[in-house]
């Protein structure tokens, strides 16, 4: 196992043994309706959305950059302001 994997392990058992502490009723107030829910449902949903948005926030992007077309559309190797293979040659 690699240490990320040990990692989330450890982070997803810490968080199931604290959700499982906090069972009590509570009065939650989410925009102007008042309600009594359980602390596991709603720290559940919380820590779902938290990884749901670092997941889209941390993987990695899908396109690939080359480089060297990047360099060639932006200093424009068929421009006429370029030397040619010819002069090139002649100066070195």
């Amino acid at each position: 196992m690699s240490v990320k994997n040990i990692l989330a392990l450890v982070i997803v058992v810490l968080l199931t043994v604290i959700i499982m502490q906090n069972t009590d009723e509570v009065k939650f107030t989410i925009l102007f309706s008042t309600t009594y829910l359980s602390k596991v449902p709603v720290m559940t949903a919380i820590a779902v959305f938290g990884f749901i948005l670092g997941f889209l926030v941390g993987r990695p992007k899908n396109k690939k950059y080359d480089i060297a077309q990047h360099h060639e559309d932006i200093y424009g190797k068929n421009d006429s302001k370029t030397l040619s293979d010819e002069d090139r040659d002649y100066i070195s």
